[in-house]
């Protein structure tokens, strides 16, 4: 995948939109020292490069009463394509998994999962690991506290 050229001022735009997406380019244009058309200019090149992937409201999970989050580690029968290809779209259709890395180790993929509570997880976990003939075998760990989520990504501006 290429990577765009992109300068200090990419930077700072992309800086303020990862704290707020909802900032207005007004906003963002007295920040970075910017009028607000080029900045809109800008996240529009951003947006068509693929840096800027999809906008999206962050929701408390506490207050739509989705208390619960594990963590699971799956570890699959074999690592054929089309076993892989099952499970990633599995869990791609799945709405209670947040994240799935597919990764190295002795797991074949790391899932973060969020229920209602331990009966809605011991479905989840029925369906989609135990009835899964392809899952040689999974740990879950609950989630204590949550101490630090997020999706943003440290920048650093070429220099």
């Amino acid at each position: 995948m290429h990577t765009p050229d992109l300068d200090s001022l990419d930077y700072a735009i992309l800086e303020q939109l990862q704290a707020d997406a909802r900032t207005i380019a007004e906003t963002i244009g007295v920040k970075v020292g910017l009028s607000a058309a080029a900045v809109q200019r800008r996240i529009k090149r951003l947006r068509e490069a693929g840096v800027i992937h999809r906008e999206v409201a962050v929701l408390d999970p506490v207050t739509l009463g989705l208390p619960m989050t594990f963590i699971v580690l799956v570890e699959m029968e074999r690592e054929t394509h089309e076993i892989l290809e099952a499970f990633r779209r599995q869990v791609l259709d799945d709405d209670s998994v947040q994240q799935c890395y597919y990764v190295t180790g002795t797991a074949d993929f790391a899932l973060v999962i969020t229920c209602r509570d331990m009966t809605g997880f011991e479905a989840f976990a029925h369906r989609v690991f135990v009835d899964n003939p392809d899952v040689r075998h999974f740990t879950t760990s609950v989630v204590m506290d949550r101490v630090k989520v997020g999706l943003t990504l440290p920048l650093e501006p070429p220099c």
